[in-house]
């Protein structure tokens, strides 16, 4: 008989609710090193739906050959659990197995081992570069404070680093300083680190060459991006996947009334930070969008600026991986090759 499965999903337990299509329900709770135990009660005929986190990839690669089917679901979309005025395991985990059999649940997308590997790198580099920039900040700040000014240039060097050893007018100042550029060096080792190995080969996910074509984005860019969307074929169109990135402002309707409101920012906060970073690049050697930006920034503060043109820049993105283009010269609209879709 046909069951649906509900995995409520911790770091070292896990709650299961058993539903029959006659109704008939039963829970069950494991520690996680008890997997084992669980898939024996598993069945071919089995649905089973859990909500996405950190280990529900290595839990899904462990039960998907012993059921029919398993459901990564959203848990930003499913606010039922969330919401619960009940809320336990054993309910989460029977909300799960409800809905599950309703037909009713928001699925997430899943990506191959590799693909989330990636992700997670290009994840922590991007964590390494917000740290090394608060750091240099933090240069410039003691620094400042002391009458003495660097241009933002000078701490993206070795020589420069250095330097700063040099400025402190104090015992104190020049611990700190020396803490502080030890730090910098190390993060910057680790971000070279990262981007190297993103850089190989065999890293190198479909739609990579298409996005490192693209002036703005280059190699390390088109790890980062191809790592967070995927396959292209995923998404209906542009507004989909600016959609998944949290690129869309928040709609409220009343009556005749519609209020638009900030980005969503739901989806990849590091797919968000590295298009926008991308963009910024990609401003300086394409005229239409730098004419784009230019538009924008004469009306709104720079932040809203940069946000909108990400957005088109996006645009582009999809049309790119949706029509395989190799870019032969981007900011004059030149291609080099142009394929058929293909999924990754």
């Amino acid at each position: 008989m046909k069951r649906f499965i509900g995995v409520d999903l911790h770091k070292q337990s896990f709650t299961a609710c058993y539903l029959k299509e006659s109704g008939e329900r039963v829970i069950q709770s494991y520690p996680l090193r008890k997997l084992d135990d669980f898939k024996k009660t598993l069945t071919p005929e089995d649905e089973l739906a859990l909500e996405a986190c950190n280990n529900s990839l290595y839990f899904l690669g462990q039960v998907r050959d012993h059921i029919h089917v398993a459901h990564l679901i959203d848990p930003g979309q499913f606010k039922v659990i969330s919401t619960s005025a009940k809320k336990t395991d054993e309910k989460d985990a029977e909300l799960l197995a409800l809905y599950l059999s309703k037909g009713l649940l928001p699925l997430a997308r899943q990506m191959d081992g590799h693909r989330a590997r990636l992700k997670s790198l290009v994840g922590t580099r991007d964590r390494l570069v917000k740290a090394s920039t608060m750091l240099k900040n933090k240069v410039h700040n003691i620094l400042s404070a002391q009458g003495q000014i660097l241009k933002a240039t000078e701490l993206k060097s070795q020589v420069g680093l250095n330097r700063v050893r040099e400025m402190a007018k104090d015992n104190l100042t020049h611990l700190e300083l020396n803490l502080l550029v030890d730090q910098i060096k190390s993060l910057e080792e680790s971000i070279k680190t990262i981007e190297e190995e993103l850089k190989k080969p065999e890293n190198q996910l479909p739609g990579h060459a298409n996005l490192a074509s693209i002036k703005g984005i280059g190699q390390v860019g088109a790890a980062a991006l191809s790592s967070v969307i995927g396959n292209i074929g995923d998404f209906e169109d542009a507004s989909h996947l600016a959609s998944y990135l949290g690129l869309v402002p928040r709609v409220s309707q009343s009556g005749d009334r519609q209020i638009y409101g900030h980005i969503t920012k739901r989806g990849s906060k590091t797919g968000r930070s590295v298009l926008v970073q991308c963009t910024w690049v990609a401003i300086r050697y394409s005229p239409r969008l730098k004419a784009y930006y230019a538009k924008l920034r004469s009306k709104k503060s720079a932040g809203k600026a940069i946000i909108a043109t990400a957005r088109k820049f996006l645009g582009i993105i999809y049309f790119t991986l949706k029509h395989q283009i190799i870019w032969e010269d981007f900011p004059n609209g030149i291609i080099k090759s142009q394929g058929q879709l293909q999924a990754a």
